[in-house]
C-alpha cells in the first residue's frame, strides 16, 4: 500500500493518491478508502480496480491538517495503509487508524 502526495502551487490543496497493492487487492472485488475527510462514508471514494488487483484512488485534500482513514475491503475488512504518517488508536480502543498529514 502507499499514499502519494502532490501539493498545489495555486491553492492550498493536496492532492493524494491512495493505492492497494495487488498482492493485497487481488483478494477483494471492492474497496474504498474512508476517513474523518468523508465523514467515514463508505460510499463515498470507492477506488478502482485496475487489471493487476492493485485499487486506487485520488481525492483533494485541505493542506496543513492531518486526516485519518482506514482502507475498506469487500464492505467487511479494515486495513491501516503502512505508508502513513503515523497511527492514531480509534476511539473504540480496539484498533488503530492510519493519519495522513497534508
Amino acid at each position: 500500500m502507499s499514499v502519494i502526495k502532490k501539493y498545489l502551487k495555486n491553492k492550498p490543496v493536496c492532492s493524494v493518491t491512495f493505492n492497494i497493492s495487488s498482492d493485497l487487492g487481488k483478494n477483494y472485488k471492492t474497496a474504498s478508502v474512508v476517513g474523518d475527510f468523508n465523514n467515514w462514508d463508505a460510499n463515498a471514494n470507492p477506488m478502482k480496480q485496475l487489471k493487476s488487483g492493485q485499487f486506487k484512488t485520488n481525492i483533494k485534500l485541505s493542506s496543513d491538517n492531518e486526516y485519518q482513514f482506514r482502507y475498506l475491503l469487500d464492505g467487511k475488512t479494515w486495513e491501516n495503509d503502512n505508508d502513513a504518517d503515523r497511527f492514531v488508536i480509534t476511539s473504540f480502543g480496539d484498533s488503530e487508524n492510519s493519519v495522513i498529514k497534508v
